[in-house]
């Protein structure tokens, strides 16, 4: 995650305190609703990272086959993440 945790509940508590101040929204509570925003941020920003590792993961059950045929790793897992992110439809930074 390139963002700090910090960083992402101070984005949070903001966006919810516009949104009120602005009318979007209308809550008294603001600090469960930006919690709830900040799990659904993390959730979101932690998506590259779970595909990161599931990548890993496939790349070690590969790696005696990817010795064989002298394949990089680095040039298999860029193609196996892009693969990955283009099956599940997700949008990577």
């Amino acid at each position: 995650m390139l963002l700090s945790r910090d960083f992402v509940a101070y984005m949070a508590t903001e966006v919810v305190k516009r949104l009120v101040d602005s009318e979007q929204i209308e809550t008294k509570a603001v600090e469960p609703v930006a919690l709830r925003v900040r799990q659904k941020m993390q959730e979101e920003l932690s998506v590259e990272d779970r595909l990161n590792d599931e990548v890993r993961e496939i790349l070690i059950q590969h790696q005696d086959e990817m010795r064989r045929t002298g394949v990089s790793y680095q040039e298999m897992f860029k193609k196996a993440k892009a693969q990955l992110a283009r099956d599940r439809k997700l949008i990577l930074r």
